[in-house]
């Protein structure tokens, strides 16, 4: 079989050619983020599909500025630049109420790194909490595979606390003020169970 890349690059495949990868022992963290993605879209298409909720991952915003055209069919982008700083992961709406989350994770064991937030994304938290809005992060600490619900507030108090104080926010604090969320099968990552409980109790 014959596949072509978006360059134009063609990649031959066959049973004879295709290599097994080489057995390690090494830990890889390279897909991580994807899978955690993954897991929360695959969760959302879930929600939707039971009617419990319409959550979707926003889109990147995209100015393509060069394509080529190498044949009819195809066309190659060459040059594209982000049209502005993304602001959350997901939105959508749950019970009448608009819901707004960010999605990260970490392969420390103790901590939370605050440099993987942004003042923009803090912002938009903020105003998404003055209109009323539901408002929280998913923090995964990949060695254990737990995942936390924390309050938009709480985040943010730790980030404008960073330049004085820690650059990251403690394990024991995410325990402290955050949900632990139950990891299942379908869905994967069960959270409206604890947005029930922190929002409509």
């Amino acid at each position: 079989m014959t596949i072509r890349y978006p360059n134009g690059k063609r990649f031959e495949t066959s049973p004879k050619s295709r290599k097994l990868p080489k057995k390690t022992n090494e830990i890889t963290y390279s897909n991580r983020g994807m899978t955690l993605e993954e897991d929360i879209n695959t969760t959302n298409e879930w929600y939707l599909e039971t009617g419990k909720a319409v959550i979707h991952k926003k889109p990147t915003p995209v100015q393509i500025v060069k394509v080529d055209y190498p044949k009819r069919s195809a066309a190659v982008i060459k040059e594209a630049y982000f049209k502005q700083a993304s602001t959350t992961d997901y939105n959508g709406v749950y019970k009448g109420r608009y819901i707004d989350f960010e999605a990260k994770e970490t392969k420390n064991k103790t901590s939370f790194p605050l440099k993987n937030f942004h003042d923009h994304q803090v912002k938009h938290m903020k105003e998404v909490l003055i209109q009323q809005g539901i408002c929280f992060i998913l923090l995964r600490f990949s060695t254990t595979d737990e995942v936390y619900l924390l309050d938009a507030t709480h985040l943010i108090q730790f980030y404008e606390q960073m330049a004085d104080s820690r650059k990251s926010i403690r394990k024991s604090d995410v325990e402290r003020y955050g949900h632990l969320i139950k990891i299942g099968y379908h869905p994967r990552i069960d959270y409206l169970p604890i947005v029930d409980e922190v929002y409509f109790s």
